[in-house]
């Protein structure tokens, strides 16, 4: 049977998701030499290094996400030894950390396009600036203040990623494991939320659906705002990435989250990877318009 000697708890929806996903990963990566070394390297425009940069950390972040849902279990039937349940979980939890720290960093990148769109910079020539300024004439001055808040912005999604790799394990663990991988005891130190029957572990509500969904409602709908505020080729574009970013969200955050609860594998296995190439689809039409100034 296929992959009865490596997989032990590996159907055949797993395969169609986990080839999916690889896929996906390929996509990232391809995109990011695209937009680093074809828009960024002719243009030297910041815009496109962050955009660059956004689809390599997602791409890094979803490679941990296929081995801490994929391959990372299997260690547990592979490997049977003394107090192997205790080395899978801690192999899963740091898979688990990085494949957010990556994707809150994908997101600094995301917020920081916003950024220059929003706050571009004076670029004004004619006006050279004056040495030994005080702080207050300093920040009196517009361009700081742009570079302020575009810093601003991405700073906040880096700090959240920087608190997923050093907040206690007990936030972020899966409330099954311990019955999964024979931890006796574990269950009492992992932290959880519970809604009627519903448990889930208390980090993951506050990244999955507390400061993710701000983000959610920020970089869509700051596209829109743009498109709504521009006309032509530019309008198409920003409505375009609008529409590719929410995809994206839905597709990768919210829909997979959602169907990982329900008894739908068929579903979980198809939908959400094809929802997210349909978003990367979209946002390299969104970004072939024209350079964006």
């Amino acid at each position: 049977m296929l992959f009865q000697d490596t997989f032990h708890d590996f159907g055949f929806w797993d395969a169609i998701e986990m080839g999916l996903y690889f896929i996906i990963v390929g996509y990232f990566f391809l995109l990011f030499f695209y937009f680093l070394f074809i828009r960024f390297r002719t243009s030297k425009k910041l815009y496109w290094l962050y955009f660059s940069l956004f689809f390599l950390c997602f791409g890094i972040a979803r490679v941990f996400f296929i081995i801490y849902y994929f391959f990372g279990p299997e260690l547990y039937e592979s490997l049977p030894l003394p107090g192997n349940g205790v080395e899978v979980v801690e192999f899963l939890m740091v898979n688990y950390r990085f494949a957010v720290f990556f994707t809150w960093l994908g997101t600094a990148c995301a917020v920081g396009v916003l950024g220059i769109l929003l706050f571009p910079p004076d670029t004004r020539v004619g006006k050279k600036e004056e040495k030994g300024k005080s702080f207050k004439e300093w920040i009196g001055n517009k361009n700081n203040i742009k570079l302020l808040i575009r810093l601003g912005l991405i700073v906040v999604p880096i700090i959240i990623g920087i608190l997923s790799l050093t907040l206690s394990k007990w936030l972020f663990m899966d409330p099954d494991f311990p019955s999964l991988y024979n931890l006796s005891g574990w269950e009492d130190n992992i932290v959880t939320i519970g809604i009627g029957s519903w448990e889930y572990p208390l980090g993951r509500f506050l990244f999955n659906f507390i400061f993710m969904p701000l983000f959610l409602a920020l970089i869509p709908f700051i596209f829109l705002y743009l498109a709504w505020k521009t006309f032509g080729v530019l309008r198409k574009s920003y409505a375009l990435n609008a529409i590719g970013f929410l995809l994206y969200f839905i597709g990768g955050r919210i829909l997979q989250g959602a169907l990982d609860v329900a008894d739908l594998p068929h579903v979980r296995a198809i939908l959400p990877p094809l929802i997210i190439l349909l978003a990367l689809l979209i946002m390299v039409i969104a970004n072939n318009y024209e350079q964006l100034k």
